[in-house]
């Protein structure tokens, strides 16, 4: 019996050291019923990293999708420095003669934004970043810089198309549907701002179709919140997924930063202007040769109309397809071909979207009786020219 005892007492004392030893140093052989079930768990795959997209409330995607596209403009151009007074002065050029002449010409820079619109190179900016530039060269987003040419450029909407000079597929951004933009909508403005680098900022649609603001000829912006600050001109409006809605262009400001109003010109026109400027180096415009003013209810009565809509012929060019249509000054333009005008600004519209040569018929309103003429449309003379 005593021996009985003593195995019994070291079988317990080696079955407690034995559980010790795995308590410390192999716990979960304990827990899960042994070796086989630690090469269980080491085989089995875990949760690892997820891809749940970004967190509720970010534009991240949007942003990453569009960035690349978005380009910095840098442009150079020769000034000549003013000449000093006393070279002009006889006396003191009896003394000097000639030795003094005028200082060398200076380099003057400035700075803006771009969108890339094609793999193979085509951006599009305004005309103002661009305008009398000698040089331009655009920065990446990447670091990558290339050398551009102008390609074409609208100085009534502020469009400009530019080409890179270099070799490879480049990042291109998406255009957004024509008509997606609604009031309301997020939106991010993505540019360069004073230069400090690429910048992403949000706010919505404020409004859209804002005219009469004395900024082109053509006017039908994009109205938004979102920060837009010199060096952001050219750059780009995306809505939430990232796809172009507009070009950044101007914005309302005393102090020359943002005050929460700005401009952008939508992709309709954005992308009109693109697809002629590289089909054919510049826009073509229908012209029918009048000037126009707005029927107030005080210029209804007095010419004794019925109400005070459509636009005032107040003057028709001598030689004009108006002119040769038979519009005279004083009639009133209700409607051209199906569409009703109700305003100088949707005449000069629609007459511009006319293509010259073709035949339109326009009604006017002259004095008690209304009457269909047949003008054919003429090519809009180019600013400048």
């Amino acid at each position: 019996m005593r021996r009985l005892w003593l195995i019994f007492a070291q079988a317990v004392t080696v079955s407690v050291a034995v559980l010790f030893v795995l308590n410390t140093l192999k716990p979960e052989w304990l827990r899960g019923g042994g070796p086989a079930s630690v090469v269980a768990i080491l085989e089995a795959p875990g949760p690892g990293p997820t891809d749940a997209g970004p967190p509720p409330g970010s534009y991240s995607e949007a942003a990453r999708r569009s960035m690349p596209a978005v380009v910095h403009i840098f442009t150079s151009k020769d000034v000549k420095s003013s000449r000093h007074p006393l070279l002009d002065d006889p006396v003191f050029r009896h003394f000097f003669g000639d030795r003094l002449e005028d200082a060398p010409r200076q380099r003057s820079s400035g700075l803006g934004s771009g969108v890339i619109v094609s793999p193979d190179g085509y951006v599009l900016t305004n005309n103002h970043v661009i305008e009398a530039a000698d040089e331009i060269e655009v920065a990446l987003n990447d670091g990558r810089k290339f050398p551009a040419k102008l390609v074409g450029r609208d100085p009534e909407t502020d469009l400009a198309v530019l080409k890179l000079q270099g070799n490879g597929q480049l990042p291109a951004i998406t255009f957004a549907s024509r008509d997606a933009l609604q009031v309301g909508d997020v939106v991010l403005a993505i540019g360069n701002p004073f230069g400090v680098g690429q910048t992403v900022t949000m706010g919505i649609v404020s409004a859209l179709g804002r005219s009469h603001l004395g900024i082109n000829t053509f006017e039908n912006y994009i109205q938004t919140d979102a920060a837009i600050n010199p060096g952001n001109s050219g750059g780009a409006l995306v809505d939430s997924g990232g796809n172009l809605v507009g070009i950044n262009t101007a914005i309302y400001s005393r102090s020359g930063g943002s005050l929460g109003i700005g401009f952008a010109i939508p992709v309709s026109i954005a992308r009109n202007v693109l697809e002629q400027i590289v089909a054919t180096g510049e826009v073509t415009r229908g012209w029918v040769g009048v000037e126009i003013q707005e029927v107030t209810p005080e210029l209804a009565e007095s010419f004794g109309l019925p109400e005070a809509g459509g636009a005032l012929i107040a003057g028709v060019l001598r030689d004009s397809p108006a002119e040769r249509a038979g519009i005279r000054p004083g009639d009133v333009l209700i409607r051209v071909e199906d569409k009703v005008v109700r305003d100088p600004k949707s005449m000069l519209e629609t007459v511009a979207e006319l293509r010259p040569g073709h035949n339109a018929v326009f009604r006017v309103r002259r004095a008690a009786s209304e009457l269909d003429l047949t003008v054919e449309i003429g090519r809009r003379p180019t600013p400048g020219r």
